[in-house]
């Protein structure tokens, strides 16, 4: 049998390592990942935070972490192995001087330093100053950031500029980490592996393709955050977008960075422009109100705790989109993702044209239409919908539609189905910019969206209500109506 690929080991450094994004994502992928042996022998993994701990104390603090947010029950021996890979200094981030205590950890010579911005934008320039000043950079030097990268266009640029000058375009990994599901990365798969759908993936097949993306959650704890960004740019402009991309985008050269790369960037250039002359036919947005959530009483965005009762910023978005290409004049994309929804599900519902003459008028007046559904959350899958013949001897065929289910989790039983996190710093470690984003992809879809957000300003209107449990306002329903559809509910 072949080795398993060996990669060079890290230094892996999580600035920010006390805060939520650490102890509720990060060290739990970090343990998974060692819980199926992917992280080299000799990598480390440094916490960086600016409060004074020992490192023994770090790694209390991560044992807690696992215990509260590891789904799986916490295994003593991997435990053991993995906490003798962790270590803690105190840096003030603000504080250039202090990073001159990195040299006392890491080595350069026979690891690679990943860094990793697990915190507040606004801090990612004093880290880069303080790295390039301290000298512990070298050539194969990684960094790692999360979004939000920016509010819009050109503080996104501000960003990117202040990292560009310490990091190059080749050493900087921008994670949007529904890039790491499975359901996501089987978009390439099933597209361009499967003649059945890359023969038929086009204006000439599809009818019209619906992306939702719908929450349980409210604010829980983070309004004053939120209220400043709204549902449009803290979740469409990322995540929804990317899985856009991977729908639309032509088949890429190979599988190579660069390739999957510009194909994506072409998508986007291609979005139609949602401008002031057409937001209104184009775009709904809403803001939930006090309602029911499985049984219990739950508030209002408004009446949750911390709120701005004159708020109008979004917690839902529909929009009707179109891609002006070759491959997709006619076909509309319908995204909608929203907070309080019915419940928590992430699909693409792809629906196929209509057969233009129906022989079994004895079962459907009109043929329902074949749907491609793709399942990214909770249950992760791909489902074929079909019409079928029921079994009888009568003397009409009657038929019925049927699902060919192919769940992941009963498909690959002897397969760990990973989050995305745990892929996307397993690839930062190793060095694989495959399924991260480049910096024109980010600009290109801040411009897009900013031309929304443009629209919206101008309009004065306010966000539709739409009471917490329910699938969005009444608008959204009419959005894809007007063009006689209807959402996958």
């Amino acid at each position: 049998m072949k080795d398993k690929k060996t990669f060079k080991p890290c230094d892996l450094i999580i600035f920010g390592a006390l805060g939520d994004l650490s102890r509720r994502k990060l060290l739990i992928s970090l343990y998974r990942l060692e819980n199926a042996n992917l992280i080299e022998p000799d990598t480390r993994i440094i916490g960086v935070d600016r409060h004074t701990h020992a490192s023994a104390e770090f790694v209390e603090i991560a044992h807690k972490s696992l215990q509260e947010f590891l789904n799986d029950k916490l295994d003593d021996k991997i435990w053991k192995r993995f906490s003798a890979r962790l270590s803690y200094l105190k840096i003030d981030l603000t504080q250039m001087a202090e990073y001159q205590q990195l040299h006392t950890v890491l080595d350069t010579e026979n690891r690679v330093t990943v860094n990793y911005f697990a915190v507040a934008p606004f801090l990612f320039s004093n880290i880069c100053q303080g790295l390039a000043q301290s000298g512990v950079l070298t050539e194969e030097s990684r960094m790692v950031m999360e979004k939000p990268i920016g509010h819009d266009l050109k503080s996104s640029q501000v960003i990117n500029d202040e990292v560009a000058k310490v990091f190059n375009e080749t050493q900087v990994f921008r994670i949007d980490h529904y890039l790491g599901k499975e359901t996501v990365l089987n978009l390439l798969a099933l597209r361009f592996a499967n003649s059945i759908f890359t023969t038929n993936w086009n204006h000439n097949t599809i009818d019209h393709i619906q992306v939702t993306v719908a929450e349980e959650v409210g604010i829980e704890g983070r309004w004053e955050y939120f209220d400043k960004t709204g549902q449009l740019r803290d979740m469409l402009q990322n995540h929804l977008l990317q899985i856009l991309t991977f729908i639309a985008m032509e088949p890429p050269v190979n599988l190579e960075a660069k390739s999957i790369h510009r194909e994506k960037i072409k998508v986007l250039e291609a979005l139609r422009p949602i401008t002031r002359a057409n937001v209104d036919e184009k775009t709904v947005r809403g803001q939930y109100t006090a309602g029911y959530m499985k049984g219990k009483a739950v508030p209002g965005y408004l009446e949750e705790d911390g709120a701005n009762t004159e708020s109008t910023t979004e917690s839902f978005v529909a929009l009707r989109v179109d891609i002006d290409n070759w491959r997709w004049a006619g076909v509309p994309f319908y995204l909608r993702t929203g907070k309080r929804m019915t419940n928590k599900r992430t699909e693409i519902v792809i629906y196929f044209k209509q057969l233009p003459h129906n022989i079994f008028a004895d079962s459907f007046r009109e043929l329902p239409p074949n749907k491609l559904i793709i399942h990214l959350q909770p249950n992760e899958g791909v489902e074929v919908e079909i019409l079928n013949k029921i079994p009888g001897i009568d003397e009409h065929i009657k038929i019925q539609k049927t699902k060919l289910d192919l769940s992941f989790s009963e498909t690959f039983k002897k397969s760990s189905i990973f989050g995305g996190y745990e892929k996307l710093v397993l690839e930062a470690m190793r060095g694989n910019p495959t399924l991260f984003l480049s910096r024109e992809e980010i600009e290109q879809a801040w411009t897009w969206v900013d031309s929304i957000q443009d629209a919206w300003r101008h309009s004065g209107d306010s966000p539709k209500n739409y009471p917490a449990g329910t699938w969005g306002p009444v608008a959204s329903i009419a959005l894809i109506a007007r063009d006689g559809r209807a959402w996958e509910e």
